[in-house]
């Protein structure tokens, strides 16, 4: 048991989830994402006060923020599909490979440092970043979607990418979906819907890997899922989403790619700090 915390600060670390909740609920429905980019760092600041040692207090974040995207990611992906911009078929032959990709890294959370997951986190968030900002049409790989293997590997990269940035891996779907020319707002729909089944299993990945540590890590967890944050956080982000979903389809295509840029920049500029 993780002691020297005073019910004071414990409250205050509630208050602090809770308004993390409502952020990533709101970009859960904006961009498409399962608003763990948020909830890892607010996650991370609160594990550390308590005092989760650093061997693992990363990946307690990282398995947490999956198991708490899971129903704000069905909430998100239900209202953008409301709005009939969902591509058809994407999540059908993604599903598969995507979780796969998240049996891996949940696998890898089992014995990697943390600085994986942190390193991992920056150089595919600043990516998307830059082709959003600065790119535009130009990073195109092509007109449509390819089929085949690439499709499967894709969705395998994101299932793997998502499950070590701790993330539903919309970010990373929607990057893909703009690479072949698809507009934004259909990207974001669709990355939503691609985030339920790789959140799912990813939790249930970061479970079973984080039980062979239980006793490092702080009171209320449940492998790499701490079950106070799953509780407190959950369902205000789930309940919140719908309205960032909402604000999504009202925005320009290109307020939307700069704001989500500007985003991911600084959230990575956040976690370079943390490995210096």
């Amino acid at each position: 048991m993780i002691l020297g915390v005073d019910w004071h600060e414990i409250l205050w670390l509630a208050l602090a989830i809770i308004v993390g909740g409502v952020i990533a609920g709101l970009l859960a429905g904006l961009f498409g994402i399962g608003g763990g980019s948020v909830i890892v760092p607010v996650l991370y600041e609160v594990f550390r006060l308590l005092g989760v040692p650093d061997e693992v207090r990363l990946q307690l974040c990282v398995g947490t923020s999956i198991a708490i995207i899971v129903p704000t990611a069905i909430r998100s992906y239900l209202a953008h599909r409301a709005k009939g911009l969902v591509i058809a078929g994407v999540i059908r032959r993604w599903a598969l490979p995507a979780v796969v990709g998240v049996a891996v890294g949940a696998a890898i959370a089992a014995f990697a440092p943390s600085a994986v997951f942190t390193l991992a986190f920056v150089v595919i968030a600043s990516f998307i970043a830059m082709k959003l900002l600065f790119a535009g049409d130009r990073w195109n790989l092509g007109a449509d979607l390819p089929g085949g293997a690439p499709m499967t590997l894709y969705g395998f990269g994101i299932g793997l990418g998502g499950s070590l940035m701790g993330v539903s891996g919309g970010a990373l779907s929607t990057i893909v979906l703009t690479l072949y020319g698809k507009p934004i707002h259909n990207a974001v729909a669709t990355s939503a819907g691609i985030g339920v089944p790789i959140t799912i299993a990813g939790a249930i990945g970061f479970i079973l890997a984080g039980l062979p540590h239980q006793a490092l890590l702080p009171p209320f967890s449940l492998g790499f899922v701490s079950l106070i944050g799953l509780a407190l956080m959950a369902p205000v982000s789930s309940f919140v989403a719908p309205y960032g979903a909402r604000l999504a389809h009202r925005l320009s295509r290109r307020t939307l790619e700069v704001a989500f840029g500007c985003f991911l920049l600084l959230v990575s500029l956040r976690f370079v700090v943390s490995l210096i």
